[in-house]
Parts: C-alpha cells; sequence; structure tokens
C-alpha cells in the first residue's frame, strides 16, 4: 500500500458496475482510494458499492450516470466533488459493443446508423464528456491528476462484425495522445489501457454471443471454444481481470509517473487480429 501510495486519492470509475470496472474499482479500493462507481444501473452500482468497500481500507459509492448525457456526467462530477472534494483520478470505463455486418444479405443483424450513433456516443462522446468535466476539477488539484482511457487491444483493426467498436476503440486512442500533449504541461497525466482476451465474466451475454456468432457465419458453440482457445496468446492463457486493475492502479500512481500519452497493450503478448 505504501510503494503505490494511492491511500485517499479520488476516483471515478466509469462503467464501475461489472466486468473490468468492477475489478478496477477494488484494486483501488485495497489500496485506500475512495472509488466513485459511475454505472447505468442503479441497483447493482449500489449494492457492488457496498460489496468493494467490504474489501479493503478505502471505500466505494456509487452515483447513476449515463456517459452519454452531459447533464448525467455534470451530476457525476458535482456528486464527487460533494462527498470527497476532490477528483484525482479518472478511469474512462464504460464502452458498449453491438456486433453488426456492415451489408447482411439476409437483413438479420446489419449495421444501422441508429447503432452507429449508440455505439459512438457511449464509447467516443461518453470518454469526451468525462474527461472534460473530470479534468475541470483536476486541474485545481495541488498535484494534477490522471485520466486513463480504457480501449482494447484490437481497437486498431477490429474483426467481422466489429467495425463500429473497432473504430470507437482507435478514437479512443487517439483522444488519449492528443489530450496527453494539451494536457502534460498543466499536470495532467493521460494514458491508456488495451485489454486483450480475458477471462469471461458475466458482462457477455447470451444475445451479445449470438450476434457476434452470426456476424462471424459460426455457431454459438464454436465460438465459445474459440475464446476457449489459448494457442494465439504466447502467454498461453487469458488475462485476469485482477491483471487489468493492477496495470489500471499502478497507471494511476506516481510510480509510473513519466507514462503519458501512450496505451499499453495488455494481451498476454498477442498482437492484433
Amino acid at each position: 500500500m505504501s510503494w503505490i501510495n494511492l491511500n485517499g486519492k479520488v476516483v471515478i470509475v466509469t462503467g464501475g458496475a461489472g466486468g473490468i470496472g468492477l475489478s478496477v474499482v477494488k484494486g483501488f479500493v485495497e489500496v485506500g482510494a475512495r472509488v466513485m462507481i459511475a454505472d447505468f444501473s442503479e441497483q447493482e452500482g449500489l449494492e457492488k458499492a457496498e460489496e468493494a468497500t467490504r474489501i479493503g481500507p478505502g471505500e466505494a459509492a456509487f452515483s447513476r450516470c449515463d456517459v452519454s448525457s452531459k447533464a448525467e456526467v455534470d451530476e457525476l462530477v458535482v456528486a464527487t466533488m460533494k462527498k470527497w472534494g476532490s477528483i484525482d483520478v479518472l478511469v474512462n470505463n464504460a464502452g458498449i459493443n453491438v456486433p453488426r455486418l456492415l451489408v447482411d444479405p439476409y437483413g438479420k443483424e446489419e449495421l444501422t446508423e441508429e447503432i452507429w450513433d449508440k455505439v459512438f456516443e457511449v464509447n467516443v462522446k461518453g470518454q469526451f464528456l468525462c474527461a472534460q468535466a473530470a479534468v475541470r476539477q483536476m486541474l485545481n488539484n495541488e498535484k494534477g491528476g490522471v485520466l486513463i482511457n480504457m480501449s482494447s487491444e484490437s481497437g486498431l483493426e477490429g474483426s467481422e462484425g466489429q467495425s463500429a467498436y473497432a473504430a470507437t476503440k482507435a478514437a479512443s486512442q487517439n483522444m488519449t495522445r492528443s489530450w496527453a500533449k494539451e494536457l502534460g504541461s498543466q499536470g495532467i497525466r493521460v494514458v491508456g489501457v488495451a485489454p486483450g482476451i480475458m477471462e469471461t465474466t458475466g458482462m457477455r451475454s447470451d444475445e451479445y454471443e449470438s450476434s457476434l456468432a452470426y456476424t462471424r457465419g459460426i455457431s454459438i458453440e464454436d465460438l465459445r471454444s474459440k475464446y476457449a482457445k489459448t494457442t494465439s496468446i504466447p502467454l498461453g492463457r487469458s488475462g485476469k481481470l485482477s491483471e487489468v486493475s493492477d496495470l489500471v492502479v499502478f497507471l494511476a500512481s506516481e510510480r509510473s509517473s513519466y507514462l503519458h500519452g501512450t496505451t499499453v497493450n495488455l494481451s498476454g503478448g498477442k498482437s492484433r487480429g
């Protein structure tokens, strides 16, 4: 705890009620940080805040937030400031993926303007709105702050049926570089984390897997079998959610004080594709 030195720091984690986000929340609580979970699901968010608070010296609270809404993002920042008086770290983790084909001859799973806009509103506009609102507060901090954008290991390439998602994650990595150039001189570090193939969580629904399998022209069983294979990963296994949270906590600390404007691929050595 003393080595990482985040005791008492105030952190916002968007999409923090499940999956990678919840693991990140718990990682910060374990080192004594105070974490605001921002998520769309109020009941689950409140339950996970209580659960996270029990595991370490830090604490967690919850504020309902649709990151694509400026009004709700502003309310999130107000709630965090009212509770703890500052914002030291923002983890831009909230994101969605709706697998769709560019052109589907059968008209079943084709990318529409509505879906395209929805994915971009959450994954790109959401990161922008949250970053802007949080950084305004960080600029008042004596020691600045840290902005961490979550993307994906395949963000610059993508795969079948995920063009909208791939485009948004590429945008996230480019925003990381752009904001780093702008904010570095003002004491705000900006870094990215791009997880590769991670262990399965409850975030991957049957509906999502059905759509993804369809866009790839395979069965759900084949899709799940493919996920289970780790032969393409040099380390020979999927990543653990705790390994993502360990990296994020490290990046938020002064131990990574010269890491800026870069996105770290956490992929077990697997390259894109």
